[in-house]
């Protein structure tokens, strides 16, 4: 049933899956924004500190419920084997492990943010602003996932999607470094040559991996799967 599924074209749980997947990261990308720039030191009689607490706030939890749905289309999603174990527990799927697993891996680092920011009023301040920071970790690594695990990477809209939230992520890095320059110029340093390597490494990495030649067969698609995808994609329909 599975192959019949997969050389039929994409089913709505695909779309559904992509759909909710770039919608997570452009929300993810608002909230890592909203985070980098300190947007409460912006707040102003019009737009008072609560307000944008709330903002940030509710950007946050909107990626979050994107990406359950994004996860659980997938797994709905006849044409590859992957479990809710697969999407919680990183590297343990047979359909692209790695990648697949980058996503696991940002997805449990947004969840706990998530959840101790629900729980902050009972949590010390300090322990609280320390895995708040794995935030900023979660996007870079979403950001893979998604190039590494889509059969689409080489689309208009993703790449244009991409580019887009990568230049307002540079951009709040770039806000934050500039405004108070030069106190603290270890930690600005840091941001600076973090954000620069990071782009770097995605310049270098696309034309040789999601852009390159056969990555379905080099990212770990089972071999049952990649005939499967090839007639799909020659019929109109693109598949992971």
């Amino acid at each position: 049933m599975s192959a019949v599924l997969a050389t039929a074209g994409p089913s709505i749980y695909w779309y559904l899956t992509r759909a909710t997947g770039a919608v997570a990261l452009l929300l993810l990308t608002l909230a890592i924004v909203l985070g980098v720039v300190d947007v409460e030191r912006w707040s102003t009689t019009r737009w008072p500190r609560f307000v944008l607490d709330s903002l940030h706030r509710n950007v946050a939890l909107l990626a979050m419920v994107f990406l359950v749905v994004h996860i659980l289309t997938s797994v709905l999603d006849s044409f590859a084997s992957i479990s809710i174990a697969d999407a919680l527990i990183p590297f343990v799927g047979s359909y692209r492990p790695f990648w697949l697993g980058l996503g696991a891996v940002a997805f449990d680092l947004i969840l706990a943010v998530t959840v101790t920011s629900l729980l902050r009023a009972r949590m010390g301040y300090s322990t609280w602003r320390a895995i708040h920071w794995l935030t900023y970790a979660s996007w870079p690594i979403a950001l893979v996932h998604g190039f590494g695990t889509g059969s689409d990477a080489d689309s208009a809209w993703l790449l244009a999607l991409s580019i887009v939230c990568s230049a307002l992520v540079v951009a709040a890095v770039m806000t934050r470094v500039v405004v108070g320059w030069p106190g603290e110029i270890r930690w600005r340093g840091a941001a600076l040559a973090g954000t620069g390597g990071f782009a770097l490494f995605i310049v270098l990495w696309l034309p040789a991996g999601p852009l390159g030649a056969e990555w379905a067969r080099r990212s770990g698609t089972p071999s049952g799967l990649l005939g499967h995808s090839h007639t799909a994609t020659k019929a109109g329909g693109k598949r992971r």
